[in-house]
């Protein structure tokens, strides 16, 4: 296969740190409402409720205490909700006589309702609803809670957490290609992280009332660049207020996130795997023992490891997207960096060779990494595409840790080595099948990194063994380790 990748350019050294056919009318509610501002996972400005413009009906649970009487408005008074859950009273506009609001062209991804499958939802909007009334609010019946899936495959690259954030609250973004997304707001809780690749029916969070909401419910979008377009289900154009069954029926567990290192001692790597449900933890495969439980991090947290005080072993670290913090944890001490931006992926290595390893991070809208030193100064490369996943190792063997990315598309490593001060060269490597997921560490303790990849819907490690990552010759060891689909 010839290589797909144009050479990366170095951006800059030592910069200083801060740290998504049918009928074409379509019903829309009136209600009132106003706008707020909130940073859009594309980097565009994207408006979304504040205030009182995400009131829901009556009969779903879980709402955020007892709200506290309005006083009366002067004039007359807009008509109280509806006790059917999702509907709002009011004025009905037609899409096919409001020019602003025409029917948009069919998407390119198969999108489904963002429900597992046969779970009945009706979805509105309003004249008022930001950032369009082509958003969706979806309802049904004690929802607080209900699980919440991905309509369609693609990469995580928003992942927002805090019940008391404004607008959005707690929401995820994922994109699609093609220029498509969605985005999921007010969740009550989130199951994926940024970076992470996940396909139709993965559960990514928990139907809420986090934000710019006075009732559960969740708000969605189908997004092509930075506007949001009519909502296509099942190959159809939903129609608002209609109820309507998901037919999302590839539901996807929530895999766990693989990694590997030297974590308890020896001279191989241990297979780890960190697990977001229940009390998220590190989990450690050792030969002949049971498997050595870490309990760190949140659900959302990007996961990582590193050897921070340069004793030869990593340690678990986690990072926040949202508060774009970094927690590293060196037995029971923890150092907590900020470092970079919440569309970021944490990676980690030791980029001078000195035996201590720094964060770093990956942004895919841009594929550039920005590697963080000691003294905060910062080396940005450009490598890879926004849908490929950073990959970080020692590909030569002289101590400073190198970079390269995963094609998950084409299965398929490239290995950038820094030849001198300035030459690069780079290697591709096939391994594994689409949808799996890169691991890299020390499998035979000479020092060189090697490669490896996990499948999600197994659980299984293909671990390649050979002197060099880039030797053409290599054996593949299997084995099972973690919760898979």
């Amino acid at each position: 296969m010839s290589p797909r990748v144009s050479p990366p350019v170095v951006l800059a050294v030592s910069t200083a740190c801060a740290v998504l056919l049918g009928p074409l009318s379509t019903t829309v509610y009136a209600d009132g409402g106003s706008s707020g501002n909130s940073t859009f996972s594309n980097g565009s400005s994207a408006t979304s409720p504040t205030g009182g413009g995400h009131n829901q009906s009556s009969g779903t649970k879980g709402t955020k205490g007892k709200s506290k009487p309005k006083k009366k408005p002067k004039g007359k008074s807009k008509p109280a909700p509806t006790s059917d859950p999702g509907t709002y009273a009011g004025k009905l506009v037609l899409t096919d006589r409001d020019v602003s609001t025409k029917p948009t062209a069919a998407p390119v991804t198969p999108y489904e309702m963002p429900f597992p499958c046969g779970e009945v939802w009706t979805g509105t909007t309003r004249s008022s609803h930001s950032p369009s009334t082509r958003s969706v609010d979806f309802n049904r019946a004690d929802d607080f809670g209900d699980p919440v899936l991905a309509a369609a495959g693609g990469v995580v690259t928003t992942a927002v957490t805090g019940k008391n954030r404004p607008s959005y609250g707690q929401f995820v973004v994922i994109e699609h290609g093609n220029d498509e997304s969605t985005l999921y707001a007010h969740l009550d809780s989130l199951t994926v992280t940024v970076g992470e690749t996940v396909t139709v029916g993965t559960q990514i969070g928990t139907l809420g009332n986090t934000g710019n909401s006075s009732g559960a419910h969740l708000h969605f979008e189908e997004r092509k660049a930075s506007s949001v377009v009519d909502s296509w289900f099942h190959a159809a154009r939903y129609v608002f207020g209609t109820a309507q069954a998901s037919q999302n029926c590839e539901v996807v567990a929530v895999p766990d996130i693989p990694l590997a290192g030297n974590i308890v001692g020896g001279k191989k790597a241990e297979l780890v795997v960190y697990r977001r449900t229940g009390k998220p933890s590190f989990r450690i495969q050792r030969d002949g023992k049971r498997t050595k439980v870490i309990k760190f991090g949140s659900s959302s947290d990007q996961p990582l490891l590193g050897d921070w005080n340069g004793n030869g072993r990593v340690s678990p670290a986690v990072r926040n997207p949202t508060t774009k913090t970094f927690s590293l944890k060196n037995k029971r001490a923890v150092t907590k960096v900020k470092f970079g931006g919440r569309k970021d992926l944490a990676i980690s290595g030791d980029w001078d060779g000195d035996g201590i390893w720094e964060v770093g991070v990956r942004r895919a809208g841009s594929g550039v990494f920005k590697l963080r030193a000691a003294d905060g100064s910062v080396t940005k490369v450009r490598l890879g595409r926004a849908s490929d996943i950073p990959v970080t190792g020692d590909w030569d063997g002289d101590g400073i840790t190198d970079l390269g990315f995963y094609d998950g598309e084409t299965a398929t490593f490239t290995l950038r080595l820094v030849e001198g001060e300035s030459a690069e060269a780079f290697q591709q490597v096939q391994l594994g099948e689409p949808g799996d997921l890169p691991v890299a560490a020390d499998w035979d303790a000479n020092g060189v990194t090697d490669l490896a990849v996990w499948d999600p819907n197994t659980a299984t490690y293909k671990l390649r063994l050979a002197p060099s990552p880039t030797m053409a010759k290599a054996k593949v060891a299997k084995t099972r380790f973690g919760q898979g689909r």
